[in-house]
């Protein structure tokens, strides 16, 4: 616990002292540049803009820019037709907030009426306006310099965390699924394990989020020389792991069926309960193994982990067939409840199905290259460009 309130708060302060050291700075350069007595738009500008990774750092400049610029526009046309007064305040207010909108100032758009009232309750509006504009474009440079030449963090290690720690709960729901199978379960523990399997819902929240932090910290950042591929491997991995979250709620429902009807005898027989708590043991080290393969960023350790996932996805597909073969005979002798086991076992295909070797290797492909004709079409001359010069260009390189 103390390692995750360390974890949670560390990034807090540092961006606490980014934003106020690009503050000072901006608030320096104002007073070089501007001799304004008290220019304190420009590190109000510089601490709203700087954000923890880079590229946030420039949508936020450019949507403060934006949001400034739109402000004042409307002030001087609003100075030149006609005065201050109580109804010109209202109309200039409602004309700003439509504004903001049209030109998407996004969490900036009360920043748009802000400076249209300022400019308008001036004496020299078009001075004030200009000198708006200027402090906001001193402060919003000076941010970005600023996280130009200390360059933030790449947040892909925390996303990685986040992402092993999924697969750890469900690795161990699964466990916790096939223990003692040939015992008699209670319905209210079964019923715990079902509610343990819908929590997982959460979890994929808080992966994702930090996965969106991820991808930000990787766009735009000189530190790292393969951002696109980075991106679309943690993607698809949580991708996948969502898609087996669901699956795991299938199989705690069966199973939590299965209890209801079976009340005064074992779930399954003792030969079945034996191969299928063996299958369940396969399939939590074939999460395990899968979380280690997307998350490993050394080909060596990649290489290992997709060796051990292969021999468990065999090891549970042998397993899976054995437990096939004597639910078969059972239901030959005994048909109860057929349709809850027949979904028991499409649900442990799905779970291997989702996480095979050669599935996942393909659906990389295919993301890497609609990735890749993605960024081609919506800007044809920068791709061109970094094709000319040979940038890193994630997929081709990759393949």
């Amino acid at each position: 616990m103390a390692r995750l309130v360390k974890r949670r708060r560390e990034p807090a302060v540092v961006q606490a002292l980014r934003s106020t050291a690009a503050a000072t700075l901006a608030y320096a350069a104002a007073l070089w540049l501007l001799d304004v007595r008290a220019p304190l738009l420009a590190p109000l500008t510089a601490l709203l803009v700087v954000q923890v990774t880079l590229y946030a750092t420039i949508t936020s400049g450019i949507t403060r820019v934006n949001s400034v610029v739109a402000g004042v526009t409307v002030a001087v046309l609003f100075s030149s037709l006609v005065g201050l007064s109580w109804w010109s305040l209202g109309l200039i207010i409602l004309t700003s907030l439509g504004v903001g909108h049209l030109v998407r100032a996004g969490d900036f758009i009360n920043e748009v009426a802000i400076s249209a009232m300022l400019v308008l309750g001036a004496s020299h509006a078009t001075d004030l306006a200009l000198g708006r504009v200027l402090e906001t474009l001193i402060g919003a440079a000076v941010g970005l310099l600023f996280n130009l030449f200390f360059v933030p963090p790449v947040w892909v290690q925390p996303a990685e965390e986040a992402l092993l720690d999924l697969a750890g709960r469900m690795r161990r729901l699964l466990l916790h699924l096939g223990e003692s199978p040939g015992a008699h379960t209670p319905v209210h523990r079964a019923a715990a394990k079902l509610q343990e399997a819908r929590r997982l819902d959460n979890d994929i929240a808080q992966v994702d989020r930090a996965l969106v932090q991820a991808e930000e910290s990787l766009r735009l950042n000189p530190r790292v020389k393969e951002p696109l591929l980075s991106r679309v491997v943690l993607r698809t991995g949580l991708d996948t792991l969502e898609i087996c979250t669901s699956v795991l709620r299938s199989v705690s429902r069966t199973l939590a069926d299965l209890a209801v009807h079976r009340r005064d005898e074992p779930l399954f027989p003792p030969d079945v309960a034996a191969v299928l708590e063996e299958l369940f043991e396969h399939l939590a080290e074939t999460v395990g193994n899968f979380a280690v393969l997307v998350t490993s960023p050394l080909s060596s350790s990649s290489e290992e982990a997709e060796e051990r996932l292969t021999r468990e996805l065999e090891a549970g597909r042998a397993s899976r067939e054995k437990v096939a073969h004597m639910l078969l005979g059972r239901v030959k002798e005994h048909s109860r409840q057929w349709h809850l086991q027949g979904a028991l076992l499409a649900e442990v295909d799905r779970l291997l199905d989702e996480m095979d070797v050669e599935k996942r290797s393909m659906r990389l492909a295919e993301e890497l290259d609609r990735y890749t004709r993605e960024e081609r079409e919506r800007h044809p001359v920068l791709y061109e460009l970094r094709r000319r010069l040979r940038l890193p260009l994630g997929p081709r390189r990759r393949r």
